[in-house]
């Protein structure tokens, strides 16, 4: 099921006496977040504010709410998850949402074959590398790149790619050991 409102982080601690927040993103990058003009404080998007300022300072991101004035009222909001409209967010081509891929299907691009589920995400320098399970418990972690990754169908929960040889059955890599 898409959800309309997601995670964009957690509020992690005061900064200054202003109202300022240390704020943790959920994204990739703290860059991101400068894009975002409104925040949510749940995930049915009933209670909002205005974003006044976001500037990424290291891993995080010092966060200015509208109507957050003292380090009293910031430190209320300590440990609050903030959600984001999902039509607010503008994603590259080929890039999804994390919460959108766990749980879908992964299957051969070219065939019928299905690998499995997608059951976790880790977020790596290089690239991203997806956790499939299939349905006898086995797990084998998949490099979320261009070459392997070919295209994501979210509304059907599929994710179509083409698995490099020796990936899911054990065959022999690809490249050959030079001797």
């Amino acid at each position: 099921m898409i959800k309309e409102y997601l995670e964009l982080g957690q509020i992690v601690s005061t900064h200054g006496i202003k109202g300022e927040m240390r704020f943790n993103p959920w994204c990739d990058s703290p860059e991101f977040v400068k894009k975002i003009r409104t925040v949510y404080f749940d995930k049915n998007g009933e209670k909002s504010a205005a974003v006044d300022s976001a500037r990424p300072h290291g891993n995080i991101v010092i966060l200015k709410l509208r109507g957050i004035d003292t380090v009293e009222q910031a430190q209320e909001c300590r440990n609050t998850v903030l959600y984001i409209r999902r039509g607010d967010a503008k994603l590259p081509e080929n890039t999804w949402f994390i919460n959108d891929l766990l749980g879908c299907t992964v299957r051969q691009f070219d065939s019928d074959r299905v690998y499995g589920k997608i059951t976790d995400i880790q977020k790596y320098p290089a690239n991203d590398v997806w956790t499939v399970s299939s349905g006898d418990g086995k797990e084998t972690l998949v490099p979320a790149v261009k070459d392997v990754i070919i295209s994501a169908d979210i509304e059907n929960e599929t994710v179509y790619i083409n698995a490099l040889k020796g990936l899911f059955d054990g065959e022999e890599s690809v490249r050959e050991d030079e001797n």
